[in-house]
């Protein structure tokens, strides 16, 4: 299981004998245009099956709702209306509108995406902020360390990945992931759904019906030294892959270079190695408080606590033992 809290490099707790530097993503939310790319290319690469019949949620212009067993990559639409722009503002965040999705071919310099204009727009009476949502490959993880039968391993990138032929679909690591990840597969594409109603039925000719899945960080092309469909195939490169520390690094500059530019409600969710999950494998760069977006303020793995309990457990069962001790004497006496 290895070191349960605290900094630490996992992939050494793994005790893999090849010496990988650690993977992970940097998600800049700033940059992210909602296109939804890379929840495509992650279904075609793992062959996921599709969620629900593609109607839209009608809160949102979003047509998945969150990430799941067989949406391992999800592109959350959030919009702000003047009301929340103003509360914002009250709090002393400056705050910049990410504009709608580009209709049409596209501008002549933006070709390139290392090119591309990175620095946000004003901020508007209405915006959106979109943010592709991951598996968060955290440093501690949850699902791994309660997983009974070692479906879950650690991978020698640092990186957690579930063996469908090992997982018995306990279910046990779902309530294991601090950030509702990891979802059990039961519905897909075989037999679409035929109202947002009756998607969750069970179809047993879906691939790993019943069988807990979630984001590899694309495993299978790691090995390969190939980069992970979904950054491969974002437009704007708001999806970044590459060595773990360089991808904090870069988020730091990022965070940085928009302080300076007055944007100062940029934030990064994911970096610190202290919080509760040891820091993150993916790393993101918010434009608003976390839970906007749906992410735990301060997640925690839950075997965290298991030092503390096993300390009082022994405290316990030593007080218990004394005190049998001291009655079977008092007893004699």
């Amino acid at each position: 299981m290895g070191q349960l809290s605290g900094p630490t490099d996992p992939t050494t707790d793994a005790h893999w004998e090849h010496n990988h530097p650690r993977k992970g993503f940097f998600t800049d939310t700033s940059i992210c245009i909602g296109c939804k790319a890379c929840e495509v290319a992650c279904k075609e690469w793992n062959h996921n099956p599709q969620d629900g019949n593609l109607e839209l949620l009608g809160s949102s212009y979003d047509n998945t709702g969150s990430l799941g067993a067989s949406t391992w990559r999800h592109v959350a639409f959030i919009e702000q209306g003047q009301e929340r722009i103003t509360q914002a503002r009250e709090s002393g965040r400056a705050l910049v509108n990410l504009g709608m999705p580009r209709i049409g071919p596209p501008a002549p310099d933006s070709s390139d995406p290392a090119e591309a204009d990175t620095t946000p727009p004003d901020t508007a009476d209405f915006r959106w902020l979109m943010s592709s949502d991951v598996c968060k490959h955290c440093t501690h993880a949850g699902c791994l360390d309660v997983c009974p039968t070692g479906a879950l391993f650690r991978t020698e990138f640092g990186t957690v990945v579930v063996q469908d032929d090992v997982c018995n679909g306990c279910g046990t690591c779902v309530a294991g992931c601090p950030f509702g990840v990891i979802e059990r597969r039961s519905n897909g594409t075989v037999k679409v759904a035929t109202s947002r109603e009756d998607q969750h039925d069970e179809h047993p000719a879906v691939p790993n019906a019943g069988i807990a899945q979630k984001c590899t960080l694309c495993y299978d092309r790691l090995v390969d030294d190939q980069t992970p469909a979904c950054a491969k195939a974002c437009p704007t490169t708001s999806i970044k892959f590459g060595d773990h520390d360089a991808m904090v690094e870069t988020a730091k500059e990022r965070v940085a270079d928009l302080h300076a530019k007055g944007l100062t409600e940029a934030r990064l969710y994911g970096a610190n190695e202290n919080d509760g999950v040891g820091g993150t494998g993916s790393v993101f760069l918010l434009l608003d408080e976390p839970e906007v977006y749906g992410l735990p303020p301060d997640p925690r793995v839950p075997t965290a606590d298991l030092p503390t309990m096993y300390r009082r457990a022994g405290l316990a069962v030593a007080g218990m033992a004394a005190a049998a001790a001291l009655a079977f004497l008092g007893g004699r006496a």
